[in-house]
């Protein structure tokens, strides 16, 4: 458990390191081309950088704007919030802030820089179909989460996603509405042209590599400290069971935020299904027998 969470503060330099290196390149080409030179450079770096320390800080609070979650007082739910206060103490971290997602669709999410900046959510459709072994077997997943700082890294991602679809969004309207006053002209150039193409075609693709790479092993980890912390693996066990019998859809539908969710949200397809960051449910709920007498 030590070692994931050494990992995982490992990993989120990496993905911030990368992810400063992915604008800063994609910059220095568009300036490249746009200009003909590369003095723009290092001020796009710079802006990568501070863009990426501000997402440190805010990526939480976007992610519960994307999702449209609603914090909670303990008069609000007392139910909800209570187990969540409970599996605090038994984990020995600070009460994490306490949201409701007004959905149908069962689900539940973890997000935050620390444990001591944690927010954990569920959707109403999961409250409705949980009893109370089942509901904290899914809460204890999600603090997992908190403990083992997967709620960094997971973070980090959704901003590297974020700004990465934002930027290719930049650029396919720069090469459709762009000033064409510019002295080489390069508006109309072939190259930049094929430039622009590639990258909003890898954007989508890049961002889904990230999540699955982040998202599938966490769920695993995650799944397992439920179990110990709860040292209930059957409850959990049922709980997936519903997810994947009761499972729908979520109303507010975002692929950057995908990753965060204990089951995934989005509309079910081929392509979501390929590259989809949550491992099936039926692996887990088998993983989860298979180490029944370990827990």
């Amino acid at each position: 458990m030590y070692s994931a969470i050494a990992a995982n503060k490992r990993n989120t330099i990496f993905i911030m390191a990368l992810f400063v290196g992915i604008i800063g390149a994609i910059g220095w080409a568009v300036s490249y081309i746009w200009y003909g030179n590369s003095s723009l450079a290092p001020y796009i770096l710079a802006v990568a950088a501070i863009y990426a320390l501000i997402q440190y800080f805010i990526a939480s609070k976007l992610a519960v704007v994307a999702t449209g979650a609603n914090e909670i007082q303990k008069s609000d739910n007392p139910r909800f919030y209570r187990i969540v206060e409970n599996l605090s103490i038994t984990t020995g971290i600070q009460t994490p802030k306490v949201y409701i997602i007004d959905d149908p669709a069962p689900n539940a999410f973890a997000t935050g820089r620390d444990p001591r900046h944690a927010i954990v959510a569920a959707t109403s459709g999961l409250l409705d179909i949980m009893d109370d072994s089942e509901l904290e077997a899914v809460m204890a997943h999600e603090m997992g989460h908190v403990q083992n700082y997967d709620i960094r890294v997971s973070m980090i991602a959704f901003g590297l996603v974020s700004a990465i679809g934002f930027l290719s969004d930049i650029v396919l309207r720069s090469m459709f509405f762009g000033d064409n006053r510019r002295n080489n002209d390069s508006s109309s150039n072939p190259l930049f042209m094929v430039i622009g193409i590639i990258l909003i075609i890898l954007a989508p693709i890049i961002a889904l590599i990230v999540q699955m790479a982040i998202s599938r092993q966490r769920e695993y980890l995650a799944d397992a400290t439920s179990a110990l912390t709860t040292r209930n693996p059957e409850a959990l066990e049922i709980a997936l069971a519903k997810l994947e019998q009761f499972g729908r859809p979520m109303q507010k539908q975002s692929t950057s935020t995908a990753h965060l969710f204990i089951s995934d949200p989005l509309k079910p397809g081929f392509f979501s299904k390929l590259f989809s960051t949550h491992p099936p449910l039926e692996d887990r709920i088998e993983r989860l027998r298979k180490n029944e007498n370990k827990f």
